[in-house]
């Protein structure tokens, strides 16, 4: 799970470098290419469940496949407007976002959610609003972005029990592919030289961000309990900071800096055990 949330926090490095040579829809279809090929071998060990559970297995990972690959492009466009510390950070967002989203699902919000939120929304206000009041267009495409994410985790989360995981996101990949060489034709039209110049971060971001880090996390959390398995992966807001700051020179204002520290302790906030909120855990 750490390797996982190393691999991602680093690949918003990747993403903002590989703008200087392909546009969005051309990293983001080249990328997800890569990490279907990479899935690939895996899937086809799994090729007896995709015979037994076939029309749920491709319907869920196309609508994976779609609700990832609008998210993918919301967090493409927004980096290229936005340091990758603050992308990655409100990016995070997501796991409060989910919960909240629950609620139309018919699920409870939790009273720690709800004061997560709250302190999130602070954060927020501190990390993306100018004095003015003005919402930046990368950050607030980054937003987005957040919010077509949790949809995309509460589309895996329903379909997870119904198909096999390395099935749907091997889907998934080569369905977010697809979208994005449509537009990738339509709006970029971009010489094949270009993808080969921006190899390395296009290559990393698919291969370990997708392939690799996707994988790790399917193996991962069957061994460990979800609420700490959550908790390692946010730690990939923190490690995009650091790698914006260390590999491209990105620093935060100290007003920024403060929003980071009070999102993380939101996101953190958000997913403390039930059990530490009951009143027989505070009394002595």
């Amino acid at each position: 799970m750490l390797l996982t949330s190393l691999i991602w926090g680093v690949a918003f490095v990747a993403q903002s470098a590989g703008m200087d040579y392909v546009g969005p829809w051309t990293f983001n279809a080249s990328r997800f290419l890569i990490g279907g090929i990479v899935l690939l071998p895996f899937a086809i060990r799994k090729r007896d469940a995709f015979l037994q559970n076939r029309t749920v297995t491709i319907k869920g990972g196309i609508s994976c496949g779609l609700a990832l690959a609008a998210a993918s492009l919301f967090q493409q466009f927004g980096i290229l407007h936005t340091s990758v510390g603050k992308a990655g950070f409100i990016t995070a967002l997501y796991i409060i976002i989910v919960p909240i989203l629950g609620i139309f699902l018919g699920k409870k919000l939790p009273l720690r959610c709800g004061i997560a939120a709250l302190l999130a929304a602070y954060g927020f206000y501190l990390l993306c609003l100018t004095e003015g009041l003005v919402l930046q267009i990368g950050d607030g495409l980054v937003l987005v972005c957040a919010f077509l994410f949790s949809i995309q985790i509460l589309t895996v989360d329903y379909y997870s029990t119904r198909a096999s995981g390395v099935l749907l996101a091997c889907i998934q990949f080569f369905t977010c592919a697809a979208l994005c060489s449509v537009g990738m034709v339509i709006f970029e039209r971009p010489a094949f030289q270009d993808i080969l110049s921006g190899w390395l971060p296009i290559l990393y971001a698919g291969a370990l961000s997708c392939g690799v880090a996707y994988t790790l996390q399917i193996i991962a959390q069957k061994d460990v309990e979800p609420t700490l398995a959550s908790l390692i992966m946010s730690l990939e807001s923190v490690i995009s900071a650091l790698a914006g700051w260390v590999l491209l020179g990105q620093s935060l204002s100290g007003r920024e800096i403060l929003g980071c520290v009070i999102v993380f302790l939101a996101i953190i906030l958000a997913q403390l055990p039930n059990k530490l909120w009951q009143k027989k855990e505070f009394e002595v």
